[in-house]
């Protein structure tokens, strides 16, 4: 049997879905608990069970998540299998909990939720607050299970309000228990406003809203709000005005700096991000004109001119053999020399602040971004930026890579 297992998953990525779920229950759970085949294969027999574990099966399946040197992948789909199965209240004891395996931490909180266990509310409000999608959909769930079964009260009088991350919880609570929400635009913490915001649905109750407004930032996620809704943007602008056209300030960042970096990142900025960055990009004018090859050109011949041996121009992502960015890259002089010359406007930055290729390129009406203007942290506006979401700083933002 263990052959026709191996003909509907002959290879990673390559499932016969439908051949497993109409395959023996008794022998896929032997090939789950089977650790020398592969976790793809396993994790597919495992997705195939569901609904239908054999009941012999329970104990040796469940002592397949207990074993941390399994693989996780295997282990979470397990717990996801046998979430409801009386057999996992060990999941509740604390040193249970202590799985540094990846992912298995967020999947002993969900299967802790699946069972009832009221103490992981807070845990689970932390999960559910969290900028990965998927961390954040097993914490919502979680806690929707904990809600069914023992009621709002119940799983709020486990949080603690002057958390955010719990805030946010009690916002979605109450906005699924059919609460009007729109008071939490003013919560202190961008994130749990900004969770707020995606929940409001009626434009004239947002207009309504900001005539009273508690504060500037509140009337900005209103106004961003709306603008989601209505995607009016005159009313927006008009809006903006209204309030006098707030933003967050940051020293020593000039407008030419300011504009190029709110073209690009005030849009799609973190959710935890000030919203007046938001709403000064929705109002901001259009970018000016970009001629990257005319700009990469004009710094090749303006190095040229210098006496500067130079290479072909590349993108940052060729540059480093992957990923993608806001920049391009001259190579010049000795082996390691180069200068970066930014997408987002007429910038240039060379790591070596080599003042011949200051002058040169300053010469072809380049903007120089030295180590002053460079490490200038935009303060308010968070930016993905491997693995972290906070504010970077001017260098990052203008010469921005990622793999």
């Amino acid at each position: 049997m263990l052959k026709t297992i191996k003909s509907l998953t002959p290879e990673a990525g390559r499932t016969d879905t439908a051949g497993l779920r109409g395959y023996d229950a008794d022998a896929l759970a032997t090939c789950v608990a089977d650790s020398a085949q592969p976790w793809w294969r396993r994790r597919a027999c495992v997705e195939a069970l569901a609904g239908r574990v054999p009941e012999r099966r329970v104990t040796e399946l469940i002592a397949r998540v207990q074993d941390t040197g399994d693989v996780s992948e295997v282990r979470i789909a397990l717990l996801k299998l046998l979430a409801d199965r009386p057999e996992l209240p060990w999941l509740r004891h604390e040193d249970r909990r202590q799985d540094n395996a990846y992912g298995m931490a967020e999947a002993v909180l969900g299967a802790r939720g699946a069972l009832g266990d009221l103490t992981a509310a807070g845990d689970l409000a932390t999960l559910a607050f969290g900028p990965w999608r998927h961390r954040r959909e097993i914490g919502e769930a979680g806690l929707d299970r904990l809600t069914a079964r023992y009621g709002a009260e119940a799983v709020l009088a486990e949080l603690d309000g002057a958390r955010p991350e719990h805030r946010s919880t009690a916002v979605r609570m109450r906005h699924h228990a059919g609460e009007d929400v729109t008071d939490a635009l003013a919560d202190p913490d961008p994130g749990v406003a900004y969770r707020a915001q995606e929940f409001l649905t009626d434009p004239e109750r947002l207009r309504g809203y900001l005539a009273g407004a508690p504060t500037e930032e509140a009337a900005m996620w209103a106004v961003y709000a709306l603008h989601r809704l209505t995607d009016d943007v005159a009313e927006t602008r008009r809006l903006y005005e209204q309030w006098g056209r707030p933003r967050v300030e940051v020293t020593g960042l000039d407008e030419e700096v300011r504009a190029a970096i709110v073209h690009e990142y005030g849009r799609g900025c973190e959710e935890r991000s000030d919203p007046r960055w938001r709403i000064e990009a929705l109002c901001a004018g259009p970018p000016p004109a970009c001629h990257p090859a005319e700009r990469l050109l004009r710094a090749t011949a303006a190095l040229t001119a210098a006496g500067l041996a130079t290479k072909p121009p590349v993108s940052c992502g060729d540059a480093h053999h992957q990923g993608d960015g806001t920049y391009d890259v001259i190579g010049y002089g000795a082996v390691g020399r180069e200068v970066h010359i930014s997408t987002l406007g007429p910038f240039a930055a060379d790591w070596n602040e080599d003042p011949g290729v200051r002058r040169a390129l300053e010469s072809a009406g380049f903007r120089w971004i030295d180590d002053a203007v460079g490490s200038i942290r935009v303060t308010g506006l968070g930016v993905y930026y491997f693995g972290s979401r906070d504010p970077l700083d001017v260098r990052t933002l203008l010469f921005y890579w990622q793999d």
